[in-house]
Order: C-alpha cells, then sequence, then structure tokens
C-alpha cells in the first residue's frame, strides 16, 4: 500500500471501529487524540471510565494482532497519562485499553484490556 492509501484504510477503519463501540452504546469522545507521547487512535467513555482504542487493520485478525508492538503500547500509555490529566479524577481516573482489529471485509474483533498482560 502506498502512504495514503495506508492512510485512508486507517481512517476507514477507525470509522468503522467507532461505529462499532456507538452501537454498543459506547460513545466515542475523541479521535487520534494526540499528546506529546503520541497519538490514540479513539478514545470512548464507558460510564466513570475512559477507554483507549488502537486500531489496526489488515487481511485478518490475526495479521492485525501482529502489528501491535511493545513501543506503541509505550506511547499510549504515555499519551493516556496526558489525557487523563484533564478528567476530574485525573490520573485516578478508571482506564482500559483495548485493541480493535479489522479484517480485509471490514469485521471488527474488539479485545478489551488487551495491555493487561504486556
Amino acid at each position: 500500500m502506498t502512504g495514503q492509501t495506508s492512510y485512508f484504510a486507517g481512517v476507514a477503519a477507525e470509522d468503522i471501529v467507532a461505529s462499532d463501540y456507538a452501537r454498543r452504546g459506547r460513545q466515542p469522545v475523541n479521535r487520534r487524540w494526540r499528546g506529546s507521547a503520541g497519538e490514540v487512535d479513539l478514545i470512548v467513555r464507558e460510564g466513570d471510565c475512559i477507554v483507549f482504542v488502537e486500531v489496526k487493520k489488515s487481511k485478518s485478525f490475526a495479521q492485525a494482532a501482529t502489528r501491535l508492538s511493545r513501543r506503541q503500547m509505550d506511547r499510549i500509555y504515555g499519551a493516556a497519562s496526558e489525557f487523563i490529566a484533564g478528567e476530574p479524577k485525573g490520573q485516578l481516573t478508571d482506564v482500559r485499553f483495548d485493541v480493535a482489529l479489522v479484517d480485509a471485509r471490514g469485521a471488527v474483533q474488539i479485545i478489551e484490556n488487551a495491555f493487561m498482560d504486556a
């Protein structure tokens, strides 16, 4: 894929994932939020919990899952810390880190608490 094609495929995957969360009553509050530590693809509010979502797209769910690196997780942790600093409870805010996998057909598989053992 060219750079521009990859960019638009990523945006389309994020749209699909944001719609999936919204269908389940979890309203996206921010897309492509950028802090000094990096960018978070999607931020969703689930009650008092802030959910940080990394979207990965590939031909299959298995291939998409392999595209998340330790370095990316660290970047997302840093950006999440910056984001919740602006929340009423600050660093005591309840958070979760999900990975949303999107395959070539546009099907979505969400792995909740994906960073838990990382």
